[in-house]
């Protein structure tokens, strides 16, 4: 009677015979290089190499790709790492990060030294339906050459004399006086909306700073302010009706505006309260456009009805740049001045001749 064979069912092996007709069997695993093994199949030999393939520590994921040096790809990897990236502010580096990204979609593997002024403005002309993203690719574009002239990229700069594609930005719209009784009038004093309010137009701060205001930036009847944006310091004072509404605080409540009334408030991030206050706005039934940062150019516009001067409007509002400053008293000085000339003509008509008018008793009346 002939001999048993035994049959080995064990995964992952390869059996074949070689060129002179010898069998070979390897253990093929996933991601693993194939491994030789010895003996018979079934052999304590070949079960002992199989077991210890079988239990050896899989090799660890190849690592990223490495960018081909030259290409945008590889000089974008460098800026990530330089100070003039990293010393960013982390919402700056983020914004940049996508621009960046957005042009290696497309363009990561072409050479950095091909690019010239023409190709520079081929780049942008692909954002030309929205001009600002165009213009923000251009900038994003400066500081990546004069990073790859630092690093020896590249001897010019091939962004040299490409121009910004002509925009002319709306700006957020300033709240005027009806705008801001409108609101006052849906959003009584002591309301978590009345406080936002006041906040944002008796303190002419950016939300990022407003929604960081709390009793301890409070001393005296002043309000100490660290900008986010530029990291202005400022000293503001209180304004009656921002106190009258600080009033209804619970003074153990260190930030001033909460996600809500309930145990689990917790302060607003900037984007969550721009969404909010928004929402409310529409409650009350305001117009499309206005907006929290429409409240601190209202401050601005009331400091110069008021008669303040640039920089003592810069002083409450942080700006560092004094242009924009001096539209509001520009706009304000022109109005002033136009109700007195209109004034002058008003007398003219009133007294054709300009000679001095007889009183009553002169002329006998």
């Amino acid at each position: 009677m002939a001999g048993s064979v035994t049959v080995v069912h064990l995964k992952h092996i390869s059996r074949f015979k070689d060129r002179h007709g010898h069998p070979r069997a390897y253990l093929r695993l996933p991601g693993r290089k194939p491994v030789k093994l010895p003996g018979a199949p079934g052999s304590p030999e070949f079960m002992a190499a199989y077991q210890a393939a079988i239990a050896a520590e899989p090799p660890p994921p190849p690592g990223p790709k490495q960018p081909l040096a030259g290409t945008l790809d590889a000089l974008a990897a460098s800026y990530y790492r330089s100070p003039a990236f990293t010393d960013l502010r982390a919402s700056t580096q983020a914004t940049y990060r996508r621009i960046i990204e957005d042009l290696r979609a497309s363009h990561g593997g072409k050479p950095v030294r091909l690019l010239d002024p023409t190709r520079i403005a081929g780049l942008m002309a692909e954002k030309a339906a929205h001009r600002t993203a165009a213009n923000h690719r251009l900038r994003i574009l400066k500081h990546l050459m004069a990073h790859a002239i630092e690093t020896k990229v590249l001897v010019a700069d091939p962004t040299a004399g490409v121009k910004r594609l002509k925009h002319k930005a709306k700006g957020y719209a300033t709240w005027s006086e009806a705008n801001i009784a409108q609101y006052e009038a849906r959003w009584p004093s002591g309301t978590r909306q009345r406080l936002a309010l006041a906040l944002l137009l008796y303190t002419a701060q950016r939300r990022s700073d407003v929604v960081r205001m709390g009793r301890q930036h409070v001393s005296g009847r002043m309000i100490r302010v660290r900008q986010v944006k530029t990291g202005t310091e400022l000293e503001i004072p209180i304004h009656a009706a921002l106190a009258a509404e600080l009033a209804h605080v619970p003074q153990d409540q260190l930030v001033f505006l909460l996600t809500s009334e309930g145990a689990d408030a917790k302060g607003f991030t900037p984007g969550g309260f721009y969404n909010r206050f928004i929402g409310w706005c529409q409650e009350a039934g305001m117009a499309a456009g206005l907006s929290p940062h429409g409240l601190r150019k209202a401050c601005a516009r009331r400091l110069a009805e008021a008669g303040a001067t640039t920089h003592q409007i810069a002083a409450v509002t942080g700006h560092r740049n004094l242009a924009e400053v001096e539209l509001y008293t520009r706009a304000a000085n022109q109005a002033r001045m136009a109700v007195a000339g209109m004034a002058r003509i008003k007398n003219k008509a009133s007294n054709p001749t300009g000679r001095k008018l007889p009183t009553r008793r002169e002329s006998g009346g």
